[in-house]
Parts: structure tokens; C-alpha cells; sequence
């Protein structure tokens, strides 16, 4: 199979995330001290040093070496940074680059990656390579801000505070009505000058699936609401638990959602390292598939299956609104490029906003904020799709499958150019640290 060789413009595209990923890698880590690069032993996180080094093997092993076919730039690489033969409990106990030499590693790496894709046999192989290796450090950054949220860290110098987005108006939107009929989900295959020229394996391939007319919240849920479910005592209440969320809430000692607290008559959330007061709008957040399912019993309602919620973001009505059309939207909104008036993405927001705000954004049926703000749990079990097979990093999807739960739509962490309307998350029901709530479906 040949390759071509990739265009100007596409590589100046490919240049500019490299140098911008790897921007925004270091300042969500740079403030913090040489033992906050460590930090605690804890399974739901790594130790900072040991991510950003595995983020500069990655890059060289996919990149440089498995695309380029380079020698690697260190003997111990592979020994120390390879995720998939490293186990999570050991990388506190490593030998380690400490901070001078890990920050070379990661520039040398970011330096022969750009340099590779101004090399004349620069291929669309090698531009995938490249795709792959940002989306993942796109990812990692995420994951850094949750670190930094879970070990109470401040909160990034200079991302994350620059804006705030104004709420629209805070009526009750209510539901949307999304007809049935024949939809497909899931990515299609890739064309000459597709629009998307990457999509992960498990994304892979569109198919049809049947959905059954339903009616979805227009907005997340807000911490307004899930207080009022945790004031009725819904982590007490073993009737609106699951089985495995009755043993998770037992196991977790849960008796409210991450990070709140009780000052009074008040709730109290913290934000990184500092405690404020609950805003009742703002999209509730760090809950668990879980917490998500018991508030749906509670209010009798459920969430959305992985189907469902990508018909309503992506889906348009016939004419005449009874089922639902061949046409699928490349973004909820319509085809027009992502801006800040669509979504609360990039870190650029002030953490999670209304779950009103962004009325721009709003699919075809009137959901909003279909993208962005919080990750949105659906009751989709982990899955391939049918005629499912492995990318090259095999580790990325096949190892999860029938053991994590689905969420879709990305937070306000996210990058935009890692998102669109098929992208799958995927994370144990049991995961409160991430930044992921929910929204709900009625059941008739």
C-alpha cells in the first residue's frame, strides 16, 4: 500500500497542534513543585512525572520510530514509559528522569516530530501517526487537570480562567421530543477529503441501528437538581441503587458527590484547592455512572443509551418530524465550525458553565450543550461495533470493551479538534474524578 505525500497546508496544520498541545501539556504542569510531580499513590491517577514522560514516548514510538522507522532516542524507554507492559502501581517505584532531564525528552521529541513533517517523504501515514499522537496528549492534558482537581492542586495558571460565558435564560427548557426510525451511528469511512481524516477504532464503522421515538432533557442535569436528590436522601435510600452501586456506595463510604461538602445551610463544592459556594445552574459534575442511575430512579426518569444520545446531537427530523432523516450534522448545531458561542471547550471557560448557557449550540431538537461543559454518561455498555478491528495501538480501545460504560460529548477540558458527534469515552461505572455528569431521558 503507498501513501501520499501530505500538503503544505495539512502540515502546517499537523505543526501547529504539536506546538500548541505540547503548550498547554506544560502549563497545566509547570507551577507544580517537584514533589507534586510525584504525588500520592493512588489508583485513579498517575505521578505527573512519569505521564509526562510517557506522553514523549508515545510520540517517539508512533512518530519517529514506528512510522519513521528511528532509532529510539533512549535505552530505557519502553522499560519505563510503555503503558501497556508498565503496571499503574509501580510507576511511583521507577527510576525516573527527574525534571530537567524529562522537559529535554519531551522538547527533543516535539523537536524531531516537527521536524519530520517538513521532511519531503512526509506521508498521510506519517500525518496519522501525528494525529494519533496529539489526540492522545489532548487526552493527557485532560486527565492532568483531573489530577490536579482529585489532589487538590491549584488550579492551572493561566487556562482555564479567561472568560465567562453569560447564561441564557434560566427557564426550564423540559424535554426534547426525538422521533424514531432507522439511524446510523458511529464514523464513516473515510473518503478522498473527507472531513474527518481520523477517527479511533472504535468509532469504526457507521451502521444502523434502530431508536425507538424518546424524549431527552434539553440540558444536563445542574447541581441544583442533583442536590435536591441528595437532600432526599438519595444516597440512603437503597431502593434507587443498583447492585453494583449499592456495593460501590458502601465500599466509597458515599453519602453525596465528590468534592461537596456541608457549611450550614449551604452546599460548598471545591474547585481545585479552594472551596466555594454551589452554584444551583452549573451543571453538576464528578458524579458516577452510578450516582447518575440512582438520580434517574429518583426522578424518575433514566439515561440516555449511546444510540439515543447520538441521534439527538446529531440527527435532524423529515419535514414533517415523525422519524428521523438520512442526514446526520457534522456538529449539533449544523456544519458550521465550532466557536466559543457553540460549546465550553478548550479549558477557556470558567470551569462548567449553566447548563443554559451556549443556546447556540443547540442540536436540531433543541438540546444544548450536546458538546462540551461535562461528559455525559449513557447506559451503553463499552462495546466494538460490529466488523470491529484494532487500530495500531491496539491498547486504546480492544483491553476496555464490556468492562467500562460509554459517555459522550466531551467537558470544558476538551480540545475541539479532538471532538465530533460519533466520539466515544469510556470509563468504569465506578469513576467519579473525571469530569463527566449526565443527562436524562423520560421513560415513556
Amino acid at each position: 500500500m503507498t501513501f501520499a505525500t501530505t500538503a503544505c497546508s495539512d502540515r502546517a496544520e499537523l505543526s501547529a497542534w504539536v506546538l500548541d498541545a505540547r503548550s498547554r501539556t506544560l502549563a497545566l504542569v509547570s507551577d507544580l513543585s517537584d514533589e507534586q510531580w510525584m504525588g500520592p499513590r493512588l489508583s485513579i491517577v498517575n505521578p505527573i512525572r512519569w505521564e509526562l514522560g510517557h506522553l514523549a514516548w508515545f510520540a517517539e514510538h508512533w512518530v519517529l520510530r514506528h512510522a519513521a522507522g528511528s532509532a529510539p532516542l533512549r535505552g530505557d524507554a519502553d522499560t519505563l514509559f510503555d503503558s501497556s507492559t508498565v503496571p499503574h502501581d509501580v510507576r511511583w517505584d521507577l527510576p525516573l528522569p527527574d525534571r530537567a532531564e524529562t522537559l529535554r525528552y519531551l522538547e527533543d521529541v516535539r523537536d524531531r516530530v516537527l521536524a519530520r513533517i517538513d521532511e519531503a517523504s512526509f506521508s498521510t501515514r506519517d500525518a496519522y501517526f501525528v494525529r494519533l499522537a496529539v489526540f492522545h496528549e489532548d487526552m493527557h492534558d485532560e486527565a492532568f487537570a483531573y489530577t490536579r482537581q482529585t489532589l487538590g492542586y491549584p488550579s492551572p495558571i493561566g487556562i482555564g480562567r479567561r472568560m465567562k460565558v453569560p447564561s441564557a435564560d434560566r427557564t426550564d427548557l423540559g424535554d426534547a421530543r426525538v422521533p424514531g426510525g432507522v439511524f446510523r451511528i458511529g464514523a464513516e469511512r473515510p473518503t478522498p477529503g473527507a472531513l474527518e481524516p481520523f477517527v479511533f477504532d472504535n468509532e469504526m464503522w457507521s451502521h444502523d441501528v434502530e431508536v425507538a421515538p424518546f424524549s431527552i432533557a434539553r440540558t444536563a442535569v445542574s447541581q441544583g437538581q442533583f442536590a435536591a436528590f441528595v437532600e432526599d436522601g438519595g444516597y440512603r435510600r437503597a431502593e434507587l441503587w443498583t447492585d453494583d452501586g449499592r456495593v460501590w456506595r458502601t465500599r466509597a463510604d458515599a453519602d453525596g458527590p465528590a468534592y461537596w461538602r456541608r457549611d450550614g445551610h449551604r452546599w460548598l463544592r471545591r474547585d481545585f484547592d479552594r472551596w466555594v459556594p454551589l452554584e444551583p445552574g452549573r451543571a453538576v459534575v464528578h458524579v458516577n455512572a452510578h450516582e447518575a442511575d440512582a438520580y434517574c430512579r429518583w426522578a424518575g426518569r433514566r439515561l440516555p443509551t449511546e444510540a439515543e444520545w447520538e441521534a439527538a446531537a446529531s440527527g435532524e427530523p423529515v419535514s414533517r418530524g415523525d422519524r428521523l432523516a438520512p442526514h446526520r450534522r457534522r456538529f449539533p448545531w449544523g456544519d458550521s465550525p465550532p466557536s466559543e458561542a457553540h460549546a465550553c471547550l478548550d479549558g477557556h471557560g470558567d470551569g462548567c458553565a449553566d447548563v443554559h448557557a451556549h443556546p447556540a449550540g443547540d442540536s436540531a431538537f433543541g438540546c444544548r450543550q450536546m458538546w462540551g461543559n461535562v461528559w455525559q454518561w449513557t447506559s451503553t455498555p463499552f462495546a466494538p461495533y460490529p466488523g470491529f478491528v484494532a487500530d495500531p495501538y491496539k491498547e486504546y480501545s480492544e483491553p476496555w470493551f464490556h468492562t467500562h460504560r460509554v459517555l459522550r460529548g466531551g467537558c470544558h477540558w476538551t480540545r475541539t479538534r479532538l471532538l465530533r458527534n460519533t466520539w466515544r469515552n469510556f470509563y468504569t461505572p465506578d469513576r467519579r474524578d473525571v469530569w463527566a455528569g449526565f443527562r436524562t431521558c423520560a421513560l415513556g
